[in-house]
């Protein structure tokens, strides 16, 4: 019975952290991490916040590290990051209670839609395994730490590290440009492998992602519970958490267009994406829309989590405001200071609220709940020690 209390627990802490952390201003993910690149940009012009948010993160306790593990295996089953290199993780082992727990880290960093940016990536830890980082801080929701995590520091953490471009969802090769578009295949070859190596015999089991790990937790959170099955009577509690993943189709931005529906129409073309996406999605939407988490979320049977800040810096820039529809530069200074923002724009960028403060598209629909006092520094919040503070007992 307390076994069972404790369980339920922490599946309910899910819901208080993400109400707690989305109350306290943050960028995507903690410097230092391999993830601290992925919105840099984003935070240039937002005066001394960041720097603060990235001081409080190193006041918490040093994260310690965790080696990188080569899944050298994979490759005989074709799957490999963009440049042919095999696939890798982090496994930091859990101990005790949380031997038979697992979360499972889908790495985020977001994606390549064209040969430039392809190449780019190829040449990068974004597209290498020969170009990852040997070992990696393991911080918030992943942290070893009991004071700093404590209900989860004790569990099987294993980060994925990201290395394909379409939230290991591709399947394909441009043998022109040398480009391997493997994502599913390494999101299926890592997940058995670590169900061989002891995650089989899981009690219970938590999908999470980062930003375009986030998307790809949204993606394959059912395929993820299809791995495990009910045997001699017990069953796997299997979850997923989407932190700062839910990306916005948003019908108009600032120019009238649909720049981010562009981009990953793009994605889901060059990378093969398409017979990847839900089934429940795609038998009654065209594969781009079931790129956009808001069209999959519906079809979810297995129970989900979207931790999503009210204001993303990323998708002001990216989805709303891009500088490819904003050639005045209007928006320019005020993509990451909302502060700034003209009366015309606060109200622009509010129109995607609801009156109780989820977010919805242009058409009016509700998608998600969150928090409005997150401003334009959002982006995810798991990995951070700084905002990632669980009700203590």
């Amino acid at each position: 019975m307390r076994a069972g209390a404790a369980a339920a627990r922490r599946w309910a802490l899910l819901v208080l952290v993400a109400l707690a952390v989305l109350l306290v201003g943050q960028s995507c993910c903690a410097e230092g991490s391999p993830e601290a690149d992925e919105k840099a940009s984003s935070s240039k012009g937002a005066g001394g916040g960041g720097r603060r948010r990235r001081r409080a993160a190193a006041a918490a306790s040093p994260a310690v590290t965790v080696p990188i593990t080569i899944l050298k295996s994979a490759v005989d089953q074709g799957a490999v990051c963009m440049d042919g290199t095999p696939p890798a993780y982090h496994f930091d082992p859990g101990s005790g209670a949380g031997n038979n727990s697992w979360i499972v880290n889908l790495e985020g960093g977001g994606w390549c839609n064209n040969v430039r940016g392809c190449q780019f990536r190829k040449g990068s830890r974004r597209g290498s395994s020969d170009l990852m980082e040997k070992e990696i801080p393991f911080g918030g929701i992943m942290s070893r730490s009991p004071a700093d995590n404590p209900d989860f520091y004790y569990w099987n953490r294993v980060k994925i590290r990201y290395c394909d471009g379409a939230s290991f969802a591709g399947e394909g090769v441009d043998k022109v440009n040398r480009f391997y578009f493997r994502g599913q295949r390494i999101w299926d070859a890592t997940i058995r492998h670590l169900l061989s190596i002891g995650m089989a015999s899981a009690n219970e089991v938590l999908l999470t992602g980062c930003s375009a790990g986030g998307l790809a937790a949204i993606l394959h959170c059912d395929e993820f519970r299809s791995f495990f099955r009910s045997s001699n009577g017990r069953s796997t509690t299997v979850k997923c958490l989407a932190d700062a993943g839910l990306f916005l189709d948003a019908n108009v931005d600032v120019s009238g267009g649909r720049s981010l529906r562009s981009y990953y129409s793009d994605i889901v073309a060059m990378q093969g994406v398409a017979p990847n996406l839900p089934p429940a999605c795609t038998a009654r939407l065209d594969a781009t829309s079931c790129f956009f988490p808001q069209y999959v979320i519906d079809g979810i049977k297995t129970p989900i989590f979207l931790l999503n800040a009210a204001y993303d810096v990323w998708q002001v820039q990216e989805s709303l405001a891009p500088n490819a529809a904003d050639p005045s530069g209007a928006w320019r200074a005020r993509k990451s200071n909302r502060s700034a923002c003209s009366e015309s724009q606060m109200k622009f960028l509010q129109g995607f609220q609801g009156p109780d403060g989820g977010i919805r598209d242009r058409e009016g629909l509700l998608r998600f709940h969150t928090s409005t006092e997150n401003s334009c520094a959002g982006g995810s919040k798991t990995p951070f020690q700084a905002v990632f503070e669980p009700p203590r007992r």
